[in-house]
Formats: C-alpha cells, sequence, structure tokens
C-alpha cells in the first residue's frame, strides 16, 4: 500500500493511531437516481481508522493493529455489501459503509479497559473518491 496523507481530526488525546487496509465489495445503490450506481459493480475499498486515546494497555497498545483489520475485513471483503445484516435497511453508500465501519469499530472498542475512541474513518472507494467520517462528539 503507497503512502498516504490523509485528513486530520482534532481530538483532546494524547495517543493517536492509524491503520490502514483494504477489502474488496461489491454493492448497488437500490435507487433510481444513482445513476449506474444503481447496478452491482464493485469496488477495491481502502480504509484509514484512526483511534485515540490517553491510555494504554498492558501491551503498551491503544489496541493491537491486527485486531482492527481483522475486526472490518473479515465482515466485508468479497461480499456484496447489500446481502449483509449491517445493510438490511439501508443503502451501502460509501458514506453509510464508514458510518458502519465506525460504530463496529467503536462498539468493539468500548470494552477495553484503556478506552480507546475511533476518531476518524477515511473510506476511498475509488482512486478520485473518498468519505471519512468522524462522531461529533467522542464518548
Amino acid at each position: 500500500m503507497m503512502q498516504q496523507l490523509y485528513p486530520t481530526v482534532n481530538h483532546p488525546y494524547s495517543f493517536e493511531l492509524n491503520k490502514d487496509f483494504n477489502f474488496s465489495a461489491a454493492h448497488y445503490i437500490p435507487s433510481e437516481d444513482a445513476g449506474k450506481c444503481m447496478r452491482t459493480h464493485g469496488h477495491t475499498y481502502f480504509v484509514n481508522l484512526t483511534i485515540a486515546g490517553d491510555h494504554l494497555d498492558h501491551n503498551g497498545f491503544l489496541i493491537n493493529f491486527s485486531e482492527l483489520k481483522k475486526l472490518i475485513h473479515d465482515q466485508f471483503d468479497h461480499y456484496l455489501l447489500n446481502d449483509l445484516p449491517q445493510f438490511k435497511d439501508k443503502s451501502p453508500s460509501t458514506e453509510v459503509v464508514a458510518q458502519t465501519i465506525y460504530k463496529m469499530v467503536q462498539t468493539h472498542l468500548q470494552s477495553y479497559d484503556n478506552h480507546p475512541q475511533c476518531v476518524q474513518v477515511y473510506l476511498r472507494e475509488t482512486p478520485t473518491s473518498y468519505v471519512v467520517y468522524r462522531p461529533k462528539e467522542f464518548k
């Protein structure tokens, strides 16, 4: 994966980690006004997760990098997103996928004693299009 610069997010935490990974998936937007995106098509999505916190765990981690990739990659890679339960009542637009990734990561982080927070999800759908999702407030 090539080195990339991402938008930064202001947060009150001492530590910040970023994890890059990708997954391949197909989707369609079930709406007449979505144009050609109404047809099933695929992407290699590139993800950058920004996790922040003030306290490290017993290993000196906010969270182990490999856990972040596994949490999302295993759920989405080589699937038709529209068929997944996470998108049962939602159109899997890039915006909605980014928000869903945030919710999955943040829910997972809540089980950690050191209380890391997901402060940004960067999701690139194509070489020229990406979405950034940030929660309005840090919990």
